[in-house]
């Protein structure tokens, strides 16, 4: 029975159509309540699609922990290791926003409202149910090494950059963290236009940084790109 239960809640295999209903049925939840927070104020139904979303988690969350030796194969003590793994800590994060315990009017305890931000891990439950969203995932594991080595190089090049900038144009730039800003909205090609630099050789600067930018935000696009079609293409799929 908990062996079934397991393979329900789980992700949906070809041909099993309760397991796929379950799915659906859990997406649609977590698109539901995802949608109070599009709204400063709230109201009744507003309320009651939080509230239902809630208890749809907290079911699922339940229904987890007590299958929790069939996802870690650890015997009893999966069900002490498993409400500390990733997802695990994701569903507990989607429900503990909802309980409004104290009286958010005194202002010391308006604070709770914070906890209201949280609900956006609500969107991370995706990564359960979505099996292409699960094939990324594969390839960032698969492909670690290489992206991390990009992440590096990214680091570099705005640490070099920064320091590059700050030292020809010290009058714009206030501190070193204004110079590794600029240097991070250069690297993604964004340009803000909020800091720029205003000397002949910080323009030079800027546009030689630019070019690097390009290349190295292109590096992790193609790293993912081939992983992801190596990874669909694989005989095992």
């Amino acid at each position: 029975m908990r062996k079934r239960l397991f393979v329900i809640i789980e992700s949906a295999e070809a041909g099993d159509r309760v397991s796929a209903i379950y799915d659906y049925a859990m997406i649609s939840a977590i698109v539901a309540s995802l949608v109070p927070l599009a709204f400063k104020e709230t109201n009744a139904a507003l309320t009651a699609i939080d509230h239902i979303a809630t208890v749809v988690f907290i079911l699922d969350y339940l229904l987890r922990i007590s299958t929790a030796d069939f996802k870690l194969n650890k015997g009893p003590a999966s069900f002490v290791l498993y409400p500390f793994t990733p997802m695990a800590l994701i569903d507990l994060l989607c429900i503990l926003p909802s309980f409004h315990v104290l009286n958010s009017g005194f202002r010391i305890l308006k604070i709770i409202r914070l906890f209201r931000a949280f609900r956006v891990f609500r969107a991370f439950k995706f990564f359960r149910y979505s099996k292409n969203i699960q094939i990324i995932q594969r390839v960032v594991v698969k492909q670690k090494a290489p992206l991390l080595a990009v992440c590096g190089l990214a680091i570099g090049y705005i640490l070099i950059a920064a320091l590059v900038i700050f030292n020809v144009e010290p009058d714009t730039f206030d501190s070193f963290f204004d110079a590794i800003y600029w240097a991070t909205v250069s690297l993604t090609t964004m340009g803000y236009g909020d800091i720029y630099p205003v000397s002949t050789a910080g323009r030079i600067v800027t546009m030689l940084s630019s070019f690097v930018g390009i290349a190295i935000v292109a590096l992790p696009s193609g790293i993912i790109t081939a992983g992801y079609m190596a990874e669909i293409n694989s005989p095992d799929k």
